[in-house]
């Protein structure tokens, strides 16, 4: 098992899910439920390409991402 960053965003057509460790591991769903499970096949398709060096290496990396509250003038 693999722990992999995974950013989803929301706008007017669905939701869209990449993984920033796996360039070009990305996909698209109408719903949450959609996207996830779809991201979820996305990365284990994509992990299946690669060697375990070369999974080590990608996944070897922490991504954090936060919500931080700004002002604009």
């Amino acid at each position: 098992m693999y722990k992999v960053s995974t950013v989803i965003e929301k706008d007017e057509h669905g939701y869209y899910a990449y993984c920033p460790e796996l360039e070009g591991c990305q996909t698209q769903g109408k719903t949450w439920e959609e996207v996830v499970e779809n991201i979820r096949e996305a990365t284990e398709l994509y992990l299946e390409t690669l060697s375990e060096d070369e999974k080590h290496e990608l996944l070897s990396k922490e991504i954090f991402t936060t919500s931080l509250e700004v002002a604009s003038a």
